[in-house]
């Protein structure tokens, strides 16, 4: 059994897409299409950067998506690729989970380009800059973390965000409560506490005006039943049905990545390998969760063309 996979937010590089969109019109139809749907050139951006305006979190999510459905894109026009003959399950990381689902069919590649741009300003917006914060914990797992998170709450939000694998939990909150985790971690039982370089604190409950304003978004857009079932972030469970795709989608943006727990749930109902489509970032994740998986990453051409064949 295979699952696709489709990275989140901090996989954006300057550059990304270039060379693909240099070796494949499908990848430039990809780039182009997201560019008219959002009115911007992004894809410029993506190419020359600068790096700073890359990350704000309403360029990084689309940017993230159009490059993991362009290399999709080659992979299906010039690869001869069907995703529901090819994989069982499909997965992404946060703001991946819109692109997995654009990747099985759920929605259109302009409405999720809108969907990611809407959600990237709605979670910048939900809390003022300098607020919020957010830290990995190494050498922790997902009960310490909770543990770390409650100790330096101090009446403040501190919530784990994302427990990404068995050494690698993140936490999310309020600037002054995450930098007394950070200074507790390591006198806790964590390796170390490393602050991340992000503008907002992502999955915790201070995104609850983010998640209101997705609730809105999405109940306008149609979901088609994906052509294969999602894993998704906040149950760590398949799911197929558009109203509880819908509902998990608003209930992503304030909840809790399971990631482990998803690769781990994967693993146990049979999938061998997994595909990372777009990034480097999961696979490695992927490996500390399921040591027996075969993981494989597809960026390039040079991949793409790797990949087809062998599941052809």
């Amino acid at each position: 059994m295979r699952a696709f996979l489709f990275p989140g937010q901090g996989s954006q590089s300057v550059g990304m897409g270039a060379a693909l969109s240099e070796a494949s019109a499908a990848a430039r139809d990809v780039f182009g299409e997201v560019d008219e749907a959002l009115g911007q050139n992004l894809f410029r951006l993506m190419r020359e950067g600068p790096e700073d305006e890359l990350k704000l979190t309403e360029n990084a999510q689309p940017a993230i998506m159009a490059h993991a459905l362009a290399v999709y894109r080659v992979l299906t026009r010039e690869g001869g690729f069907q995703l529901e003959k090819a994989a069982n399950f499909v997965a992404g990381h946060s703001l991946g989970e819109y692109s997995a689902l654009a990747g099985a069919g759920s929605f259109d590649l302009s409405t999720t380009a809108k969907l990611l741009k809407l959600r990237g300003q709605a979670m910048q917006a939900a809390v003022p800059v300098g607020e919020g914060a957010m830290a990995a914990l190494l050498g922790a797992d997902v009960e310490l973390a909770k543990r770390i998170a409650a100790t330096a709450a101090e009446g403040e939000v501190c919530e784990v965000a994302n427990d990404n694998d068995p050494s690698q939990v993140v936490i999310s909150g309020h600037k002054g409560a995450i930098d007394r985790a950070i200074a507790l971690a390591k006198d806790m039982g964590a390796k170390r506490a490393v602050a991340l370089p992000v503008s907002a604190p992502f999955h915790c409950s201070l995104m609850q005006p983010a998640a209101d304003a997705m609730a809105d978004a999405l109940g306008k857009v149609e979901i088609v039943a994906p052509c294969v079932p999602l894993y998704a972030n906040v149950t760590a469970a398949a799911a197929a049905n558009p109203q509880v795709i819908r509902d998990q989608l608003v209930e992503q943006v304030t909840g809790m990545v399971r990631w482990r727990e998803s690769i781990a749930n994967m693993a146990a109902e049979g999938v061998e390998e997994f595909v990372e489509l777009g990034g480097r970032v999961l696979g490695p994740m992927v490996k500390r969760i399921a040591p027996d998986a075969k993981v494989t990453s597809v960026v390039t051409i040079e991949d793409i063309e790797a990949i087809a064949k062998e599941i052809a």
